[in-house]
């Protein structure tokens, strides 16, 4: 009897506890999700060792250059202060990265939308030769080699097999937690808060300029449009064109989010702009016409100096303090 109670509680230890379920919570008034959860369900399991895969060099190839490294919670997941972000071998990527936040309302990734799906989108930066210049076998064999990890994925998963699609489910469940909802723009929504006198000018000023290629809540309708930038000769970077070849694509680019737009400078697809108020300049007089320029854009947008500081003051009410400062998204203990 004692030999088998003991070999009935060895048993008990080996079986596999299933992993914590963990909501997603859709802000009031927002639109629902588009991204699956049914396939990838959300687990206190799976966004930690989405959390630890983000912050972890190995998955670059000399261990420097982790997801974080280009997208750093100062800056929204953005990259802080560089106009393109930084890779492998001192190299420079063609573009300034995109902040990280609501991507569980996107259904295409990166400026030009060349990946449809957000798991998919790691495998770009990781295997790019001149971002984290890694393979993603040689990524997996670094996890299978981690006791730690190992452990990890059998918490998240049920066992311990590391595969791609685990790796890249986890990291989705990790991004999808870092959800931008906490500015004083929606204090002042949900009747906790009121803008004061410039930020509600602001306000006004962002309905009737600004709106139709920001709209709320998210503040951007995640289109591509051409917005009067011209090519930059040394990079050659055409936008959306690059994917769909077709040439009504030329200089597209995805509308980015307004919210925390004051810490994510540098601004434009290459962060060819680094101060908010030449970005609006740009509309206001710096517009180039070309054969794909957004109708919105074509003949500029009238903008005064008092308009720009109105609209400037609004814009800082889109930051989120506490997301930029939320200990849970930054890097594990």
């Amino acid at each position: 009897m004692l030999v088998f109670a003991a070999c009935r509680k060895k048993d008990n230890l080996a079986m596999p506890v299933a992993p914590t379920p963990v909501s997603f919570t859709t802000p009031a008034g927002w639109p629902q999700p588009t991204y699956n959860f049914a396939e990838n369900p959300l687990t206190k399991e799976g966004i930690a060792l989405g959390r630890k895969l983000f912050y972890d060099g190995r998955l670059s190839r000399d261990g420097n250059f982790p997801c974080a490294s280009c997208h750093q919670q100062v800056a929204a997941f953005g990259t802080f202060d560089h106009d393109r972000s930084h890779g492998f071998n001192n190299s420079h990527t063609l573009r300034n990265a995109p902040p990280l936040h609501n991507l569980a309302w996107q259904r295409e990734f990166h400026m030009d939308g060349g990946i449809n799906h957000l798991d998919l989108q790691p495998l770009a930066p990781i295997t790019n030769p001149i971002e984290m210049a890694e393979t993603i076998d040689n990524v997996l064999n670094k996890l299978r080699a981690d006791g730690v990890y190992r452990q990890m994925f059998k918490a998240a998963f049920g066992d311990e097999t590391i595969s791609t699609k685990r790796m890249t489910q986890a990291l989705s469940q990790f991004m999808l937690t870092m959800v931008s909802a906490g500015s004083k723009y929606d204090a002042v929504k949900a009747g906790k808060a009121t803008f004061n006198l410039p930020e509600s000018l602001g306000y006004q000023i962002y309905q009737q300029k600004c709106a139709s290629c920001h709209p709320e809540p998210l503040f951007t309708d995640l289109s591509y449009r051409n917005t009067g930038f011209a090519v930059e000769p040394l990079l050659n970077d055409f936008g959306r064109m690059m994917v769909t070849r077709n040439r009504a694509d030329s200089l597209k680019f995805k509308v980015p989010s307004l919210r925390n737009a004051m810490v994510t400078f540098p601004y434009a697809h290459d962060g060819r702009v680094f101060d908010i108020y030449d970005q609006l300049e740009h509309y206001n007089n710096g517009v180039i016409n070309g054969p794909t320029t957004d109708p919105l854009v074509r003949n500029k947008i009238p903008l005064s100096n008092f308009e720009k500081g109105q609209l400037v003051a609004f814009i800082q009410a889109l930051t989120d303090t506490a997301f930029i400062k939320n200990p849970a998204l930054g890097p594990p203990q």
